[in-house]
Formats: structure tokens, sequence, C-alpha cells
């Protein structure tokens, strides 16, 4: 695991305030065969943004029976990835643990899906 010693380039507050990431409920996650690595796809209700698509490489620690219903932490804003034959319409986001696996990002307490990180 590769953790930098620095923080990334310094960005503005106008560029934070651009990235739109917010909090939603996966309500369904399946296998996806398909993908080069490992991988689910999950269908994530983000509250008025509606319910939206994506892959996630997170099969190492959690199984798919136990993804539906957590909420996880999204950016929303950063268009459409054609993986396959599947389109991922948002990014579920995560940190490395000590092993290089994905550990999903989530509020501390249940928050209404679709709000914004602030």
């Amino acid at each position: 695991m590769d953790i930098p010693k620095q923080a990334a380039e310094e960005i503005s507050w106008q560029d934070f305030e651009r990235t739109d990431i917010r909090v939603g409920t996966i309500t369904a996650a399946e296998d996806f065969p398909e993908a080069r690595r490992p991988a689910y796809k999950l269908q994530v209700d983000l509250g008025p943004l509606g319910i939206k698509k994506t892959s996630a490489q997170i099969t190492k620690l959690y199984t798919p029976e136990e993804l539906v219903g957590k909420q996880v932490l999204c950016v929303t804003n950063l268009g459409k990835k054609q993986i396959g034959k599947f389109m991922s319409e948002i990014l579920v986001t995560g940190f490395a643990d000590e092993n290089g696996d994905i550990v999903l990002a989530q509020p501390a307490s249940r928050v209404p899906n679709g709000s914004k990180l602030k």
C-alpha cells in the first residue's frame, strides 16, 4: 500500500465546491463476472438524484448481501464511464486498507439519501 508522504496539489475552494459528493443507500448488489478485476455492480439510491448504477472493486471485504442497505459516499458529477458492457454513472468512494482492499467511505450516522458533503 502506497500512502503519500504529502498532500496532493492544492486546489481552490471553488474547485472543491464543484465536486458533488453525496450519500446514497445501496439498494442492489450483484457479481460482475465480465469485469477485468473482481467487482460488483451496485445500484445506489441518491434520493432526489434517483437510483444510479456503478461498479466497485470491493469483493474482498464485502458480500453482495451485506452491501444492500449500507449508506456510502458517492461522487456524482464525474460523468459516465463505460466498463465493458456496463455504464457506470457514479463513483463510490473508499480507502485502501493495509492489504490494498477497499473499505467503503460511509457517514457515521444515517442521513437522508442525496445529502451533499459540506
